[in-house]
């Protein structure tokens, strides 16, 4: 089957781990799919970066590289690696070369759910644990909610202050998918980054922030059709 020959790794973003795409790991796996998810330190988009570039090293063949939230500042990093055969955004970050995130939340009114983030002593980024259901994923079943928000890791601060380099959508193909729903990154925003990467495709999602966990069945179809177009 043609889809062996692509492995999908699946990059988190922020205030998860890999496991936020367990019902989209399901789908691609119960359908022959090879797939991998990283789990990052969530440090620095440095470390970041190289944690999903040591997960790309161990594949044999093809990879095609799937971030959500701040997993598209990761994956538009790692992506230059020569074995990244595309990238797909999951209501996530798409950077240009000397951006910040912080930057890029800075263009518009903050989101709803930016409100409910605090800093710790170390300067690693949480959001409260009772908002993180209307902030993250108002739209997801209250018993995952509560596990996400309880599960949640922290991502550090100066990483929305760090410019991003020359970005890997400039030169391979890539697939988008907007949350029209979203309470992290505004919906425009992710419009704007989704239009002038000039992709493949773009979807939109009557979905939160955690499309990946609310909307699986469509996301796993994009994923698919990005596979069919890198074999």
């Amino acid at each position: 089957m043609e889809n062996k020959n692509v492995t999908i790794i699946l990059v988190h973003g922020a205030w998860g781990d890999g496991s936020h795409w367990r019902h989209v790991i399901e789908n691609l796996h119960n359908e022959g799919y090879s797939v991998r998810s990283v789990q990052n330190p969530l440090t620095s988009l440095a470390d970041d970066i190289q944690k999903t570039k040591d997960l790309i090293d161990m594949q044999p063949g093809k990879v095609l590289l799937v971030g959500h939230s701040y997993g598209g500042a990761v994956i538009s990093g790692a992506g230059h690696h020569d074995k990244v055969a595309g990238l797909v955004y999951i209501a996530a970050f798409a950077p240009d070369k000397g951006e910040s995130l912080g930057g890029i939340f800075a263009r518009r009114e903050q989101p709803s759910g930016a409100a409910n983030i605090y800093p710790d002593e170390k300067g690693f980024l949480w959001v409260k644990y009772d908002k993180f259901h209307e902030s993250f994923a108002q739209d997801l079943n209250k018993e995952d909610s509560i596990v996400m928000s309880l599960s949640q890791k922290p991502i550090h601060g100066s990483i929305f202050g760090t410019e991003v380099g020359e970005p890997a959508w400039k030169t391979k193909p890539s697939w988008y998918q907007v949350s029209d729903k979203d309470h992290m990154i505004p919906p425009a925003t992710q419009k704007e980054m989704a239009e002038r990467m000039n992709p493949k495709k773009i979807i939109h999602l009557d979905a939160s922030h955690a499309s990946l966990a609310v909307r699986p069945k469509e996301i796993s179809e994009l994923i698919k059709e990005a596979v069919a177009t890198i074999s």
